[in-house]
């Protein structure tokens, strides 16, 4: 059945076994696998079993909750809601953190559940996401955090890249260290953690340049598709086609690239802009907008390309006469269009 997004398990382990090689290469002995482009979906816990990953992440407490029954930490990524709570304390071993409000509830919870939550408090060191910002003064926030009885404050993170596009570099990654170093020194702790960043974290890898105290990656992006994500480059070692899109071709046709008549806007409220190529071979493919952004489909045969689509039609043009109805095109994916057709309930999942 189709449409299909195909999986390979055993390209997979190998990105995750390596990329856990080449962080402790780097004195990064610590590294959270983010799951979230999955959705929740189960299949994944096979692989996770199989290799050496001793962490998880996702950015919903929904998805968390499907990986109980995995033996190692899971992290909720995204701050939490106060209405989720309950949950974050049942569900996720560590949390990060930026509200004292939250923190406050997740500490009362926590009491109410008889356990103990670790947290990391986010810094924005310039990004402009969540987190305390780096040159306010945040020490009270850490005073009070510190007077919780079941809250922990097991390290300190940032994110970069995923809003601002700030850019990991020595200088960025140092400021995380000198609120490290203020705030074990100032309340005579010890942090265990000192999160610096994800995947464009590690287009720093083999330079000497990440500070030693940063000890802790949270990387999703990098294990999926082989690729830091500063540059989007792509990581010698690694591969990048662990992920594979198929989809149905419903109508093959010659007709005009251009619309016969006055245009307006489309169904998705734009002008199309469309080039007049004279009379061309078009197929329709069952999948659309509603699934994924066509843009980031790329096919693996050169001679189609994506002319459009609407909510549940991709549109093609094809430069040879090979196709017909009922065929199979298969596509290369980037991480949004992953993370789109895997919450997608009308997109069919293999791992093979």
């Amino acid at each position: 059945m189709f449409p299909l997004i195909i999986i390979n398990r055993k390209k997979l382990i190998d990105n995750i076994e390596n990329v856990l090689k080449m962080s402790r290469e780097n004195n990064i002995p610590y590294i959270t696998f983010v799951v979230k482009a999955f959705s929740g979906n189960e299949e994944i816990l096979s692989i996770i079993n199989s290799t050496s990953l001793k962490s998880i992440g996702d950015s919903r407490i929904e998805n968390l909750k499907k990986f109980q029954s995995l033996p190692i930490e899971k992290m909720l990524l995204r701050i939490p809601m106060l209405s989720e709570v309950r949950d974050v304390i049942k569900y996720a071993d560590i949390s990060l953190n930026s509200e004292l409000p939250v923190i406050e509830a997740l500490n009362a919870e926590a009491k109410a559940q008889n356990k103990i939550h670790d947290i990391l408090i986010m810094f924005d060191l310039g990004d402009l996401r969540e987190g305390l910002y780096y040159k306010s003064d945040y020490l009270p926030f850490i005073k009070k955090v510190l007077s919780l009885q079941n809250i922990n404050i097991k390290g300190i993170g940032t994110n970069l890249t995923c809003y601002g596009g700030l850019i990991p570099d020595e200088i960025i990654l140092n400021r995380l260290v000198q609120i490290k170093n203020k705030i074990e020194n100032g309340f005579s702790i010890k942090l265990d953690i000192i999160s610096g960043g994800n995947s464009s974290s590690v287009t720093l890898f083999n330079q000497n340049i990440i500070p030693k105290e940063i000890n802790h990656l949270r990387l999703g992006e990098s294990i999926l598709f082989g690729k830091e994500t500063s540059y989007s480059k792509e990581i010698k070692g690694l591969n990048h086609d662990v992920f594979l899109f198929q989809a149905e071709i419903i109508e093959c046709k010659t007709k005009p690239s251009f619309p016969d008549g006055t245009i307006t806007i489309n169904s998705f409220g734009e002008v199309p802009q469309i080039e007049d190529k004279g009379m061309i071979t078009r197929l329709i493919l069952a999948i659309g907008k509603q699934d994924v952004i066509l843009e980031n489909l790329v096919p693996i045969d050169e001679n189609l390309s994506i002319l459009g689509g609407s909510s549940d039609h991709l549109i093609l043009e094809s430069k040879n006469n090979k196709y017909k109805v009922g065929n199979i095109v298969t596509f290369k994916i980037n991480y949004p269009a992953l993370v789109h057709l895997m919450n997608s309930n009308y997109v069919k999942k293999d791992f093979q």
